[in-house]
């Protein structure tokens, strides 16, 4: 008799987050990383070509399954298209700049199977170097009532900004409320009850609105802290980087989301909203990331506020204009909780 391995439990969902230039170091830290049998579905939302001929040499000598587009997608998007091909009880949603560490999978899954959970977030770091510094160790999201009836959102992120070193000796496995999609283990039973992930949620908060989701059902989340990964964020650090992450952080793709999470859940438009809509306005993380890098450029590291103000108005206006442009070769209906459905160019399949 010969032995055979036995079939994968787990498909990995990689998506695209806001820029490509991670990609080849994440795919890298994913193979060398994950001991578990899996499936791999790579999702490539209109990568350079660089990174689209790197992504096809990978999975021709690896044996996944990749799925281009010719357009940028949004999150929810892309994940609905990889969601699509998945047969296994589990899928977990990796994005494209997440740095991934020894027994990852294992311990999620391991967690999975011991609690029950529908969805399991492990400890999730930010920046580098690389597993030092806490992004998220579990969360609260919940909605609650106040005195005059108003249904208000509770968001909360335990040990944001800590060091690892500080922290790992008291983090636990524990149910919690949130679970962010950088990373996430999620049972694909779910989806039977919920269908895919809301197409109205075009680039943030949509992990909120999934969470909310899946507890209204009844069913668990976990935080797994023998979990570590790492995401490592903009900015946009080449030219082939810029169109997409203008795209993904555009005041319309927020600002649509924002309002859908509002109208969905029945919320009110309360301070939790307001800072967030005051703080699209002024173009807060455009000018933090694009702005004021050009400007340091322009002014030889010293920085001017008065020149990043100037620009604000400028950059703004070709935001719409990148938005708009996009917009026209989308599907003409994006119902929520509906797959859009983007041409497929390209597919390999597994081996």
């Amino acid at each position: 008799m010969t032995n055979q391995l036995p079939s994968p439990r787990v498909t990995i969902v990689v998506v695209p987050r806001e820029r490509f230039s991670c990609a080849q170091r994440s795919l890298e830290s994913v193979l060398a990383h994950t001991q578990l049998p899996y499936r791999l579905v790579y999702v490539d939302g209109n990568s350079p070509a660089p990174v689209r001929d790197y992504l096809k040499q990978q999975a021709d000598a690896h044996g996944f399954e990749l799925l281009r587009t010719e357009q940028y997608l949004y999150p929810n998007q892309a994940r609905n298209l990889g969601l699509a091909q998945v047969e296994t009880d589990y899928v977990v949603f990796l994005d494209n700049d997440v740095i991934v560490s020894p027994n990852w999978l294992t311990a999620l899954l391991n967690c999975a199977e011991e609690t029950g959970a529908a969805v399991v977030g492990p400890l999730m770091c930010q920046y580098e170097p690389i597993h030092e510094v806490v992004h998220f160790a579990g969360g609260e999201t919940h909605i609650w009532t106040d005195k005059t009836g108003r249904r208000r959102l509770r968001e909360k992120m335990y040990d944001q900004g800590k060091r690892v070193a500080d922290v790992r000796d008291r983090l636990q496995r524990t149910q919690t409320e949130l679970a962010e999609f950088h990373c996430v283990l999620v049972r694909r039973s779910i989806f039977e009850q919920l269908g895919p992930l809301d197409g109205a949620m075009l680039n943030t908060k949509e992990h909120l609105d999934f969470c909310l989701s899946v507890r209204e059902l009844g069913d668990t989340v976990y935080f797994e802290p023998d979990s570590i990964v790492t995401y490592v964020p903009g900015p946009p650090l080449q030219w082939s980087d810029l169109h997409y992450y203008m795209l993904r952080w555009s005041d319309a793709w927020t600002f649509a989301s924002l309002k859908h999470l509002q109208t969905k859940w029945n919320l009110a438009e309360d301070g939790y909203f307001q800072t967030k809509y005051k703080k699209l306005q002024k173009g807060w993380r455009r000018r933090g990331t694009i702005i004021g890098p050009f400007v340091r450029k322009l002014t030889f590291g010293l920085g001017s506020g008065k020149l990043e103000s100037l620009l604000v108005k400028p950059e703004r206006l070709l935001n719409q204009t990148l938005t708009t442009r996009h917009a026209k070769h989308q599907p003409t209906e994006q119902p929520s909780m509906k797959v859009a459905s983007p041409d497929l160019v390209s597919s390999s399949a597994n081996r």
